[in-house]
């Protein structure tokens, strides 16, 4: 008993500082990468689809080694990884005189408009509703007998269809009012997680799931990103996008993570995917009331 908590208890700090310093990398990337886009901010999915590319590549060639090799191999991989994307940080060049540009606004001023709360508070549930997912997803494909190939493929899938959304979304972020994509994304993820949870035995309706990644993720993700640039501009980018990241990637899948393993573990499987479709429901109703205001004043 001692040595379970004790283990637990080293697993919890080699996250936490793990989570402390991977988490301020990646907004500051954001905000770079946006600032070199300058005008072209929309073209910013074309940077990131890369992001997925590895993605696929690593689910599908993981799932088959793990077939025949200890989970124990994924240490070293981890390792591995993380030194080449220290090493390719080191190339990353500096944007100064853009993103620090100073600008009127407070960051205050900008946190407390409405539209901002609530576009917050909807990336909080979206993440929330994705933390089962992206903790229990696998699992609970191997409880339903799905092969460990298999469920390398599943995720490769969706994130194939995230790849194909990012390809055109910059067109359609151009042309469509961005309140209106987040809402066809909340609509989306609604009947996603709901299908995830009644018809995993169904091989078309969980294909048919894993390529709505393309809104749930996808669009969403670039939405989210276009509202963050737009609002929070020079010298702000960088706090604006780490505001977003540690909300959403941070808190909303903290607290999705959470809940899902009590409920798992007190009701269920099913439970946490209908959890996933409650918070998915609850930024919809959210994001109606609120987000309107929003595209009627300062973002369009």
């Amino acid at each position: 008993m001692f040595c379970s908590i004790r283990i637990f208890g080293l697993f919890f700090i080699i996250l936490f500082i793990f989570s402390i310093f991977w988490s301020a990398a990646l907004p500051q990337i954001e905000a770079i990468t946006l600032s070199h886009l300058g005008e072209k901010s929309d073209s910013y999915t074309k940077v990131r689809l890369w992001g997925s590319v590895g993605f696929i590549i690593s689910v599908v060639l993981l799932g088959k080694l793990f077939e025949q090799k200890p989970i124990f191999c994924l240490v070293p991989i981890v390792i591995f990884s993380m030194t080449l994307v220290w090493l390719n940080s080191l190339s990353i060049p500096e944007i100064k005189t853009k993103l620090y540009q100073p600008v009127k606004a407070t960051f205050k001023s900008v946190l407390l408009k409405p539209h901002i709360i609530s576009l917050l508070i909807v990336c909080f549930l979206v993440q929330a509703g994705h933390g089962p997912y992206y903790t229990f997803f696998s699992i609970y494909l191997e409880e339903h007998n799905y092969s460990s190939s298999f469920i390398g493929v599943a995720w490769a899938v969706g994130v194939i269809a995230e790849v194909l959304v990012y390809i055109f979304i910059h067109h359609v972020i151009s042309r469509f009012q961005l309140r209106w994509l987040m809402m066809l994304t909340l609509i989306l993820g609604t009947i996603r997680w709901l299908s995830t949870a009644y018809f995993v035995y169904n091989l078309l309706i969980l294909i048919f799931t894993q390529c709505l990644h393309a809104a749930t993720f996808g669009v969403y993700h670039a939405v989210a990103i276009q509202y963050i640039h737009r609002e929070f501009k020079g010298e702000h980018q960088g706090r604006g996008q780490a505001l977003y990241s540690s909300v959403s990637f941070g808190a909303g899948l903290a607290f999705g993570t959470l809940i899902s393993g009590y409920l798992w573990s007190r009701f269920g499987s099913m439970e946490i995917f209908l959890f996933s479709a409650l918070m998915s429901a609850s930024a919809m109703v959210i994001g109606f009331i609120w987000l309107k205001e929003e595209e009627r004043g300062e973002l369009d």
